[in-house]
């Protein structure tokens, strides 16, 4: 899917065979093997993969995911995706994304701990602060970044707190990044509802309540929004007079799932897609935007907190029926990556910003980003996602040609 949305941006700029291949083609695909002794005194080996797109503007970036889906195809196409993010937003990394294929829901606190010092081990001679810097994502959080940065500075000899970002703010974190993807989300899909002219209020559905989702939903709650579906991996609850959303948060904080909540109905995540509503946030994982399920969207806006969740027959759909304002993944989840920089930025130099400096700086660069997306589209007679793409990619490719060939 990211090769097909990369070929389509790439014909409509008009790139030749040579740059093309360039830019499509990641720098390095890494895979090792990852032997971790069970708490049951078995040994097992996982597969652990990293791929890092380009090292054109600086170090690579992107999360660490714990998935059973984790393969070396998944984290290709998320790695790509990654590039034109950060390129998008005028970030000076590459794109890169890491994963173990394993069920963390399955494995104690002890083997995640052996599992990801392990295969920070194995990465050490690919990785480094100015090579390729990783960041939670799926199944990970603050506690494996800690357990990453301690493994790379325990083999340095020295701390090293540059090395991975979202970290806990007691060993080199930053303010804001926990909640950074969320809020980023929230913010740019008011920005939507203002330039639509919908009301504050708007009914909001977030399919997938995670770190992302939940944030997402509580930021834009803050803004008035009328939050009236949510979902997780135990299922979905619809209310179409709205859910109340600090109790519903205070409730995933504690049981970290949507069960036993005792409000709205009950029903799949496919069903909840599908409902009425005036923003639509899939927040989960990719590919749940299918065609089948385009065509029956009851939604004015689309704003994509996770990464990919549109199909590229999904998307054929969409740009068919012209109906529903498309926030592109690249745009509308970039908060976190932006805010990863930040923590990059302030760990290299030592010396820490506020809370809201954080969140002044990332909205003053999400708000550009928007605007210049929304431009772009409006100049080329172009849907969101073109522009998005062609934005970025574009940047990439003018920094290949300008550093030229070697040798």
């Amino acid at each position: 899917m990211a090769c097909q949305q990369f070929d389509g941006a790439a014909d409509f700029l008009g790139l030749d065979a040579s740059i093309r291949e360039r830019v499509k083609w990641p720098k390095r695909l890494i895979s090792v093997a990852v032997p971790v002794k069970l708490d049951n005194g078995d040994v097992k080996v996982f597969e652990g993969h990293r791929v890092q797109h380009h090292l054109t503007l600086g170090p690579t970036k992107g999360g660490l995911r714990f998935s059973p889906s984790v393969d070396i195809g998944e984290v290709a196409a998320l790695a790509m995706w990654m590039s034109w993010k950060c390129a998008l937003a005028g970030l000076p990394y590459g794109g890169a994304k890491g994963g173990i294929a394993c069920d963390p829901l399955r494995m104690s606190p002890r083997e995640l701990e052996a599992l990801t010092r392990r295969y920070t081990v194995e990465m050490i001679p690919f990785i480094g602060p100015h090579i390729d810097v990783m960041a939670p994502d799926m199944g990970t959080n603050e506690q494996t970044m800690a357990w990453m940065y301690d493994t790379y500075s325990t083999h340095a000899g020295h701390a090293v707190p540059s090395i991975v970002t979202g970290k806990p703010v007691s060993i080199g974190g930053s303010m804001g990044r926990r909640e950074a993807t969320g809020r980023g989300v929230a913010f740019v899909t008011s920005r939507a509802l203002e330039i639509l002219k919908m009301p504050a209020d708007s009914r909001i559905i977030v399919q997938g309540f995670g770190n992302v989702g939940s944030y997402a939903a509580y930021g834009l709650a803050k803004y008035g929004a009328k939050i009236v579906g949510v979902g997780d991996r135990t299922g979905a609850l619809y209310d179409p007079k709205g859910l109340d959303v600090e109790k519903l948060f205070i409730h995933f904080q504690t049981h970290a799932t949507l069960d036993d909540f005792p409000q709205g109905e009950r029903m799949t995540n496919e069903e909840l897609l599908v409902q009425s509503c005036d923003v639509l946030i899939p927040a989960a994982t990719e590919r749940v935007i299918t065609a089948e399920i385009a065509a029956r969207l009851q939604c004015r806006v689309l704003a994509e907190a996770a990464n990919g969740p549109t199909t590229f027959e999904a998307d054929a759909v969409l740009k068919q029926r012209g109906d529903i304002f498309v926030i592109p993944d690249v745009l509308c989840n970039a908060g976190g990556v932006i805010v990863s920089y930040f923590e990059w930025v302030q760990d290299l130099q030592n010396f820490f910003w506020t809370e809201v400096e954080v969140f002044d700086k990332l909205y003053r660069i999400l708000s550009q980003t928007f605007d210049q997306v929304l431009k772009e589209a409006r100049q080329k007679n172009i849907d969101h996602r073109t522009a998005a793409l062609t934005l970025g990619i574009q940047k990439v490719v003018d920094a290949k040609k300008i550093r030229g060939l070697f040798p």
